[in-house]
């Protein structure tokens, strides 16, 4: 048997006020319980033509069409002007998820600052930044988060040590195989990790061994062998311009008989007492089609 979660990455203005609502609708007709986290302060987004120069980063750009998907103002958010503080002005969008049943929760406060720069955050700077993403997470929803997932999947000591502070239910700041309590720098931490398991979309799209026209029979053959899968999704891709193809491959993961599952539901099992989540490092890894070091479960 094989279940899918899919966990929805809000990164910018652009997927917060266009991208959202479309994939949350097209979630709800396929009866899929994403979890939708969500960047709550400014866009800064703006600031990552600062990479540049990190190997990979300008072919990922090219070959994933970054300008026609994410839109031009959003690559200017922070640079030309301030970027906008996507809490105060998308609120009630965000809101109107968690009221369509959704599960929410915080992917970060500012995009551009967590996924350059949290490894180079010491531990203070590094919680008053969570803090900032719970606290006005809190403002909006009225309540805690209980779910979160960073930006770019980059996590530290520091930032684990935030989750547990935060008494979150579970992350998803990883790519591996299985849920899993982390290790990291000789510290054991509470908060479950509930990894995600597949490639993302854009780092696949582009690539000559992974034609569009293969893309959803590629990924219904991953998400067809037995056990959990975790795909995640981004509102400016597959909320956008990708969000027909995202319905096809939720029609043909159900027509083959996949289960659709929470990321929570899989959270709740490895917090269970017949099969708790082992314990498992966390390594810094390149993965394919993706630029820099993301964080990894070691046995994946």
């Amino acid at each position: 048997m094989s279940r899918l979660a899919i966990k929805v990455d809000v990164d910018t203005e652009r997927g917060t006020r266009d991208g959202v609502l479309p994939l949350a609708e097209l979630c709800q007709q396929h009866h899929v319980p994403a979890l939708f986290l969500f960047s709550l302060g400014r866009d800064n987004m703006g600031r990552s033509i600062r990479r540049v120069f990190q190997p990979g980063f300008l072919k990922k750009v090219t070959r994933t069409r970054v300008v026609a998907n994410y839109g031009l103002r959003t690559l200017l958010n922070g640079v030309l002007w301030p970027g906008p503080h996507l809490g105060r002005r998308y609120g009630s969008i965000m809101r109107q998820v968690r009221d369509l049943g959704f599960e929410t929760g915080i992917h970060c406060y500012d995009h551009y600052r967590w996924q350059n720069h949290v490894q180079r955050l010491n531990r203070a700077e590094t919680l008053q930044e969570f803090q900032k993403a719970t606290a006005e997470f809190e403002r909006v929803f009225g309540e805690p988060a209980q779910a979160a997932g960073a930006p770019g999947w980059q996590c530290t000591p520091h930032s684990l040590a935030a989750c547990d502070a935060a008494g979150l239910h579970y992350a998803s700041d990883t790519r591996g195989i299985r849920p899993f309590r982390p290790r990291l720098a000789g510290q054991t931490f509470q908060v479950i990790q509930v990894p995600t398991t597949l490639p993302t979309l854009d780092e696949v799209l582009g690539r000559p061994e992974f034609p569009e026209s293969d893309l959803r029979a590629h990924y219904l053959g991953l998400i067809r062998q037995p056990g959990d899968h975790v795909l995640t999704v981004h509102a400016e891709l597959e909320g956008l311009r990708y969000r027909e193809f995202l319905g096809q491959l939720l029609s043909g993961a159900t027509a083959a008989g996949v289960a659709f599952c929470s990321l929570r539901q899989l959270a709740d099992a490895a917090r269970g007492t017949e099969t708790p989540a082992p314990v498992c490092e966390i390594q810094q890894r390149e993965l394919p089609g993706r630029s820099g070091l993301l964080a990894v479960q070691a046995t994946a």
